[in-house]
């Protein structure tokens, strides 16, 4: 397998554009929904569509179509990439709704004492529905395969 354009890596190269692609999808539905640009979401979490899945689902299929869907590093790839999405819809996703309820506390507890507690809220958007995991995996699937003669070249 050759080097890859962007980083020497050809998998690395398609991992990265699936990232990409669910990342500024965030950004331009930004400008529909909240009808201004948001570049800030290009970095952060959560959101339709998981880049997490993206990224981890580009990798898995990436490598199966350079080494080999038997191959060991694959499974090691797909159990990875499951632990990863198991976790952006559970664990992650909790954290935010979480954030959200101590959010609301201590609005309500400021309100009542009549002083803020904390200036700064607990970050929300964190996680991702199952849906959003989803959507996210079929995306990195689908970039891979776009991508397959690149990457078995």
């Amino acid at each position: 397998m050759e080097a890859g354009i962007i980083f020497g890596n050809r998998i690395l190269d398609v991992v990265f554009i699936a990232w990409f692609i669910a990342q500024f999808y965030k950004v331009i539905t930004s400008i529909f929904i909240d009808k201004k640009l948001n570049i800030k979401r290009l970095w952060e979490t959560g959101g339709m569509p998981s880049s997490h899945s993206s990224t981890v689902s580009s990798l898995t299929t990436s490598i199966g179509f350079g080494y080999g869907f038997q191959s060991p590093i694959f499974a090691m790839s797909l159990v990875f990439s499951l632990i990863v999405m198991y976790d952006a819809a559970g664990i992650r996703r909790a954290a935010g709704k979480h954030a959200g309820l101590i959010n609301t506390l201590l609005d309500k507890f400021a309100t009542k004492i009549g002083e803020k507690i904390h200036d700064e809220k607990l970050k929300e958007l964190l996680g991702h529905t199952p849906f959003e995991v989803l959507i996210g995996a079929a995306l990195g699937i689908l970039v891979a395969f776009f991508f397959k003669s690149y990457i078995e070249a």
